[in-house]
C-alpha cells in the first residue's frame, strides 16, 4: 500500500504564504543549481494560439533532496474576458527514491505565483542596492502584487509606482497593496515617469513587444524582468542589456531560447555565445555582482523547474507538519 497527500489551493495557501521562508527556498534552489549536480531538462511547452493559451511543463531533479517535483502550467490570457483567471496548474510531488507519488498540489498556479514573486526577491536581493526604497512595477495583476510584496521583504520599500496599460487595474491594485503594505503606492499614466527615480524596476507582463526603454533608465537602477517566458514574449528594449553595467540570467540556456536576451540575440545586439553570470552563480559568490551603486542591473527571470521543485517540496514539508490536506492509500 501506497499513500499520497491531496493537497488544495485552499491548503496550500494557508501553509505556502509567501514569507521569507518561501523567498529562502528559492534562493537555496537557485545556489543548488550554480553548486550541485542538478538535473533539469528543457521546458516541453505547448501553445494554443487559437486561445492565447500556452502550456509549461518544468521539472527538476536535485541530489540531496527526497522528492522532484513535476509542473503542469498553462496560461490562457483571454480568460480574464469571461471571468477566469489567466493562470492555473498543479504539481506532482515524487520520490527521488522511488518514483512514487508522494503529493498532488492541487494548486491552480498558487504555488507559481509564490516561487515567481520569490525569485524576484532574490534577484532584488542579490543585485539592487541595499538601500533601495523606491520600486516601479509593470503591470497590475497577480503577479505584479507578489512582486512588490516580495521585494519589501527583501528591501526597505517605502514608495512604489504601478503603471499597466489599463489605469483603472493600476489604480486598483495601488489602493489594495498600499493597504496591506502601508506605503505610499500611486498609479501613473506614463511609464517613463514611473521608472524616473526608482531604485527597482519589475516588469510583470505577458507583452510581446518593450514596454521598457534603454533611454528611461538611470545609474544605480536594477530591473528585473520575468514576464518574457516564451519566444514571443518581450518585455525590454534589447538595448537595456547592452546598456546594463551588469546582466544576469536564472538560466542562460533558458534566457538565450526564450528570455529577454533571446531578444537581444535576435536584434544582433549580442551574440549567441556571449557569456553571461547566472544568479544561481552570483549567490554562490561564483560569480561578480553588483560593483558599484551606479551600475544599471537587469535579472532575466523566465523561471525554471528548480524552483517548482522546491517550493514543492516545501509544501510538502509543511503539509506534513501541520497535517494539512487529505491522505489518500492505493
Amino acid at each position: 500500500m501506497t499513500t499520497m497527500k491531496i493537497l488544495t489551493e485552499a491548503d496550500l495557501r494557508r501553509i505556502v504564504p509567501l514569507d521569507l521562508e518561501a523567498i529562502a527556498c528559492v534562493e537555496d534552489a537557485f545556489h543548488a543549481l550554480a553548486t550541485k549536480a542538478v538535473s533539469m531538462p528543457p521546458i516541453l511547452r505547448l501553445d494554443i494560439p487559437e486561445h492565447r493559451g500556452e502550456v509549461d511543463v518544468k521539472t527538476a531533479y536535485v541530489p540531496g533532496l527526497d522528492g522532484f517535483a513535476i509542473k503542469i502550467s498553462p496560461g490562457f490570457f483571454d480568460n480574464p474576458k469571461i471571468g477566469l483567471p489567466s493562470t492555473n496548474g498543479m504539481m506532482v510531488l515524487l520520490s527521488a527514491k522511488t518514483g512514487l507519488v508522494q503529493a498532488l498540489l492541487l494548486d491552480n498556479g498558487y504555488l507559481t505565483d509564490v516561487r515567481t514573486a520569490a525569485a524576484g526577491a532574490v534577484a532584488a536581493k542579490h543585485l539592487s542596492r541595499d538601500d533601495a526604497s523606491v520600486a516601479a512595477i509593470f503591470g497590475a495583476g497577480m503577479q505584479a502584487k507578489l512582486q512588490l510584496e516580495a521585494l519589501s521583504l527583501v528591501r526597505p520599500i517605502r514608495e512604489a509606482r504601478i503603471w499597466a496599460r489599463d489605469l483603472e487595474k493600476a489604480e486598483a491594485a495601488a489602493t489594495d497593496l498600499a493597504g496591506r503594505l502601508g506605503i505610499s503606492i500611486r498609479a501613473v499614466v506614463d511609464p517613463a515617469q514611473a521608472v524616473d527615480g526608482a531604485d527597482v524596476i519589475v516588469t510583470t507582463t505577458p507583452s510581446e513587444t518593450p514596454i521598457l526603454k534603454a533611454e528611461w533608465l538611470q545609474p544605480g537602477q536594477h530591473v528585473t524582468a520575468m514576464g518574457s517566458d516564451a519566444e514571443h514574449k518581450n518585455e525590454i528594449e534589447p538595448a537595456v542589456i547592452t546598456g546594463a553595467g551588469l546582466y544576469v540570467a536564472d538560466s542562460l540556456k533558458q534566457t538565450r531560447r526564450l528570455g529577454e536576451l533571446h531578444h537581444a540575440i535576435e536584434a544582433g545586439l549580442v551574440t549567441a555565445e556571449a557569456d553571461f553570470p547566472e544568479l544561481g552563480a552570483v549567490i554562490a559568490g561564483r560569480r561578480q555582482g553588483r560593483t558599484s551603486p551606479d551600475q544599471i542591473t537587469v535579472a532575466d527571470l523566465t523561471g525554471t523547474g528548480i524552483q517548482d521543485t522546491a517550493i514543492a517540496t516545501l509544501a510538502f514539508a509543511r503539509a506534513r507538519a501541520a497535517d494539512a490536506g487529505t491522505t489518500f492509500e492505493s
